[in-house]
């Protein structure tokens, strides 16, 4: 059956950064309204697509049909009587130079594109097949095309014709074009492809892909431990390695990824510990796997199981839940400790991973002011606008929800009954991979835990008590010690030290914001009282932290030389007492774990 709604994009002009678009709706109606997205699903925020979009044009037959704007993201075509039965068409073009994950870019060298971004949406018939078709021309000579969406007639570089199910299934299709490398392996019977752009000669794109398989047959297991198949007939990693990106979107059969290239696997780098056979990877390389294993995670934990508000996506306007920290958060907590059943960590590499977003939370005095299901809500309008004051303010759905998961994780283990990993199943099925509720979640605790856990969750989730971290992980067998904090989180500042030492941030109930200091400052100096009667007073110049805490030696006081706004101005400051942070680790002998569920030993 051919497809009532039919696009044809090309590269347009790669030095203006232009695709040119041309959409084709059979059997118009006669005000037809159009409009395109103003989020794209995965990534919470309102970021007005249509600022890209420009020369807008409608006609029937070879005919001009009007065009009105009606609001910023929508227009109307109005046909004129008698125009038959012949497609309605608009041409436009879209302005793309967004190296994220979210948009679309553009240039000499290559494409990428998610069609939220470039494609009109015909309100009232979002649920019908619309074809999409990517044209070929001297702009793309040599160029390949990788994309999940299912052909329907493309050349042998992926130029051609596609088939989307619904305005839904082509919205959540992202397309990678240039050229690139390429790698397949299979799960399951199931072919997984990794696309990699932008990596130069010294990236071993071989290790990278055996050790995505690595992390896709461990999340499959996790999920499907009876031996059944994904829920999908092909998946498609799109990574690309830029000088300084980091980024991710899960989409229902692939996943858009951007990594800086300095954290590709390099030739002949690879190292294995003849003790574990587990890879010492790179800080950097570990960063990029915990990526791909969190994008991986969400094609069943927020593409098949959501919240119940996504059930279908308003793309108009924003689309609240307070679920967050549960789609967001548990597949954080995943994301690292698959890594540690896939054998790309050791338990040591784990703890310290685990160590760092237990240390961000307890730096982040918004935990106290922001509940993690208000963080969700917000995300809106919070999380992806951060300011000098988010620290104070807010908390982050990812971190305290994948703490969350934890502590739920090591209850239900210590309590004997079952686990997050049984939950998380079970929650699957009685969802029938679809749309959820937090009931959903207490129904499933309940039944699996053999009690309630809603007082767990109003604390932990709706409140801003601190969660029981230590008493549950020195429960399972770990030790719980402190270390001295950085010099930044003892003053409670956070900086920039790049030509000077500027204030980010002025973290609340500190030293810092006692003495005054405020976001946006530039210290300068440091003045120092004399220790001994007659002697003079001193000051000195400071770029560095450090160079402050060399000055300060010995001294319960200071003032600090700030310039704000043009103007000097001297901040007295008390110096900090020592503070401290957590590392965990597990001691030579575990008495207190408990053995027949011991969390790390799966």
């Amino acid at each position: 059956m051919k497809a009532q709604i039919r696009y044809r994009v090309s590269v347009l002009d790669p030095n203006q950064h232009l695709y040119g678009i041309t959409l084709e709706i059979d059997q118009p109606a006669a005000r037809q309204r159009l409009s395109l997205p103003v989020w794209i699903p995965g990534s919470y925020l309102v970021r007005e697509f249509a600022q890209h979009l420009q020369r807008l044009q409608a006609s029937i037959a070879g005919q001009p049909v009007a065009l009105e704007q009606l609001d910023k993201n929508s227009w109307e075509a109005r046909l004129p009587a008698g125009s038959g039965k012949a497609p309605l068409e608009l041409r436009y073009e879209v302005y793309a130079f967004d190296a994220s994950v979210r948009t679309a870019f553009l240039d000499a060298q290559r494409g990428f594109f998610n069609p939220t971004s470039l494609c009109l949406r015909v309100p009232g018939r979002e649920r019908e097949p619309h074809a999409f078709e990517l044209l070929d021309n001297a702009h793309t000579a040599g160029w390949q095309v990788a994309t999940g969406l299912a052909p329907a007639k493309v050349d042998g570089r992926g130029f051609g014709r596609y088939l989307a199910r619904d305005y839904d299934e082509l919205a959540d299709c992202p397309f990678e074009l240039g050229r690139f490398w390429s790698g397949q392996f299979e799960v399951r019977g199931v072919p997984h492809r990794l696309v990699v752009s932008g990596a130069g000669d010294f990236a071993d794109c071989e290790q990278l892909l055996r050790d995505t398989q690595r992390i896709c047959e461990t999340e499959i297991t996790f999920w499907h431990p009876d031996g059944a198949a994904p829920p999908f007939t092909s998946y498609l990693f799109l990574l690309h390695a830029s000088q300084d990106g980091y980024g991710g979107l899960e989409h229902r059969n692939s996943t858009a990824l951007v990594c800086q290239r300095s954290d590709l696997p390099r030739r002949g780098s690879a190292q294995e510990t003849p003790a574990t056979s587990r890879r010492q990877a790179s800080d950097g390389y570990t960063t990029l796997l915990g990526l791909i294993s969190h994008e991986y995670f969400h094609t069943w934990n927020v593409k098949r199981l959501r919240p119940r508000e996504f059930k279908r996506y308003d793309y108009d306007r924003e689309n609240y839940t307070e679920l967050l920290w549960f789609f967001e958060g548990f597949t954080s907590y995943y994301d690292d400790l698959l890594l540690l059943r896939a054998g790309l960590i050791d338990e040591s590499a784990y703890l310290q991973l685990l160590g760092k977003t237990i240390n961000q939370l307890l730096q982040t005095p918004g935990r106290q002011v922001q509940s993690v299901a208000q963080a969700s809500f917000d995300a809106w309008v919070k999380y992806y606008r951060i300011n000098e004051n988010s620290p104070n303010a807010t908390v982050s759905y990812y971190g305290k929800g994948a703490l969350v998961a934890l502590c739920l994780d090591l209850t239900l283990r210590a309590e004997g009954h079952s686990d997050l990993d049984g939950v998380m199943r079970a929650l699957m099925q009685r969802c029938d991979a679809g749309p959820m509720r937090e009931s959903d979640l207490l129904a499933v605790l309940k039944q699996l835990g053999k009690r309630r856990y809603d007082a767990e969750l109003q604390d932990w989730v709706h409140g801003t008590d601190e969660l029981p971290l230590a008493e549950l992980l020195q429960r399972h067998g770990l030790q719980w010690l402190q270390e001295p904090e950085p010099l930044a989180q003892r003053l409670g500042l956070r900086v920039n030290e790049s030509g000077g030492l500027t204030i980010k941030n002025v973290l609340r109930g500190t030293v810092a914001e006692a003495a005054g200091l405020a976001a946006g400052d530039e210290w300068l100096a440091v003045e120092l009282t004399p220790t001994e009667p007659g002697a003079e007073a001193q000051a000195w110049r400071v770029r560095k932290l450090d160079e402050v805490a060399l000055y300060a030696s010995g001294r319960s006081a200071l003032t600090a030389l700030v310039s704000r706004d043009g103007r000097l101005l001297k901040c007295p400051l008390d110096w900090p007492q020592p503070r401290y942070s957590i590392k965990l680790q597990r001691p030579a002998a575990a008495p207190n774990a408990v053995p027949e569920r011991r969390w790390l030993q799966e």
